[in-house]
């Protein structure tokens, strides 16, 4: 019994001491106002003396989120949608020719026809038929034969480079001053010789794109402008000798959706792009970045993982949503006339130029937004360009125009053009062309003999879901989308150039 009882004392000592120190430890719990859960093996706690200022985050700070590997990923992704969609925009052109219109290139994408919804682009035009072609210069140089301009008509365009900005403007406002011309595009580093005879011009990427507008002349239709554009020659230096054969291909009735993608395809698109392109010093930091995507040079695979998936395709959505939103709360000082509520097209930056490229910084920014609704843009923006493009922001009592509203907007008989203007509406969502039944996207001067008329000679266009009873020839559908209204004036006078001609703006219809 006596050495039982010794063994019993033994086990109770301990539950005894380990229930006294659990009371106490409590107690000091308690007193030091620091709820258990919280109890680690260390407690922590600071004291400025004896810490550096700097070398950590404060002490009670802790990370946004348990994956910070996704969250890097995702804020990349957002950035590159932004830094990257003026290459992406005009890739997009040539991918798409590849993908659904069996596109090799030099060949020529020339329009039978002025373009449809089934051109599915951001701000074409539907008034003249396009040209478009895509070299890849690493192949090799390439050149391109133009047609003198005149009575059978003539060009208006530019060809850009992988970043599209415009290496040379062509036509009588380009370089070849509307003579008939041969280009000669070299790739990057290029040291071959230069043969006598061509306007020779030294590409800073290898894959170039080109988009004219074939301009009717004054008397000419359509068909005459489609002949006029089939003159047009692309093919190899190292085929000049014996050109082959010029393959023209017309989409007129096939869709061409060259539209970016706001998902992870952009990302595909990204990878196409810069594995092959050199990186220019002010593109090397985000390149650099967008290793972490699986993106590099030279690298031609591109299998990113789910996690990069999800964070590229939900970067690259908000990065969508944010550019909306911000053109929808445009700085007024885009407008073209403080009193009404237009702004051009041609958003160009302070050297009048679409690099945004500046001594000290590059506007990522304002260069996305640019290139977020135009395509194809000039190499300098002139005092007196030979186009305008005025998009209506807003209408007459400054309020964002809505999908279910019908507009409408009177044009003066005398408009200031040399040659004609044009109304096309998009859909804000895309800018791009709107499907309806009619598919009618754009009213213009050449539709003057067909339009009602006010009893000034000028013509009231109405811009909304349904047509007002018995102005159909003077309606544009928008089939329920947000419009976006755009004036298109070709030749513009001077009266529109220094602005002392105002345009009205867009009204509520009541009907």
């Amino acid at each position: 019994m006596r050495v039982l009882k010794k063994i019993n004392s033994l086990y109770l000592l301990p539950i005894f001491t380990l229930s006294f120190i659990a009371f106490n430890c409590k107690q000091s719990s308690e007193n030091i106002n620091v709820k258990p859960e919280t109890q680690t093996s260390e407690v922590r706690t600071f004291n400025q003396e004896m810490e550096p200022y700097g070398g950590q985050p404060a002490f009670d700070a802790k990370p946004s989120t348990d994956d910070l590997e996704y969250q890097v990923k995702y804020h990349r992704a957002f950035e590159a949608t932004l830094w990257a969609l003026p290459a992406v925009a005009i890739y997009r052109f040539r991918a798409a020719a590849i993908e659904h219109l069996g596109y090799k290139d030099n060949d020529i994408i020339a329009y039978s026809q002025v373009a449809s919804p089934k051109l599915e682009a951001i701000t074409a035009n539907s008034s003249t038929p396009y040209i478009t072609a895509f070299s890849d210069l690493s192949q090799g140089p390439s050149v391109l034969e133009i047609p003198e301009a005149g009575p059978d008509g003539s060009l208006y365009g530019q060809v850009v480079d992988h970043w599209q900005i415009t290496i040379a403007d062509i036509g009588p406002s380009g370089l070849d001053k509307g003579k008939a011309s041969k280009y000669l595009f070299t790739p990057p580093n290029y040291d071959g010789e230069i043969p006598t005879g061509y306007i020779h011009v030294a590409s800073p990427s290898y894959r170039i794109a080109f988009a004219f507008r074939s301009v009717r002349a004054p008397g000419k239709s359509v068909e005459d402008a489609y002949a006029y554009a089939k003159r047009l020659r692309m093919y190899r230096l190292n085929e000049a000798t014996n050109p082959p054969q010029q393959k023209f291909i017309d989409p007129s009735n096939e869709r061409y959706p060259t539209l970016p993608f706001f998902s992870e395809k952009h990302f595909s698109d990204i990878h196409a792009i810069f594995s092959l392109e050199n990186s220019k010093p002010i593109d090397k930091v985000m390149v650099g970045m967008l290793s972490s995507l699986g993106i590099e040079h030279g690298k031609k695979e591109f299998n990113p993982d789910e996690k990069t998936r999800k964070a590229m395709n939900q970067g690259s959505i908000d990065a969508y949503y944010y550019l909306m939103d911000l053109w929808d709360n445009y700085p007024k000082s885009w407008l073209y006339w403080p009193d009404r509520h237009y702004a051009s097209l041609m958003q160009a930056d302070k050297n009048k130029s679409f690099s945004y490229v500046y001594e000290n910084s590059v506007d990522i920014e304002t260069k996305a937004l640019q290139y977020f609704q135009c395509t194809y843009v000039p190499k300098v923006l002139s005092d007196n360009p030979a186009t305008q493009y005025i998009m209506c922001m807003n209408d007459s009592d400054g309020d964002l125009l809505e999908a279910n509203k019908t507009y409408k907007v009177i044009v003066p008989a005398q408009m200031p053009v040399k040659q004609f203007w044009a109304l096309t509406v998009y859909d804000k969502a895309t800018y791009s062309f709107i499907y309806s039944e009619s598919n009618r996207t754009t009213l213009s001067s050449y539709d003057l003999p067909n339009m009602k008329k006010n009893e000034d000679g000028s013509v009231t266009i109405y811009v909304g879901p349904q047509a007002p009873e018995g102005l159909e020839s003077n309606w544009i559908p928008t089939r329920g989308k947000r419009p976006m209204p755009m004036f298109r004036l070709y030749g513009p006078t001077e009266e529109f150039n220094n602005k002392t001609f105002k345009m009205p703006d867009f009204e509520k219809a009541n009907n």
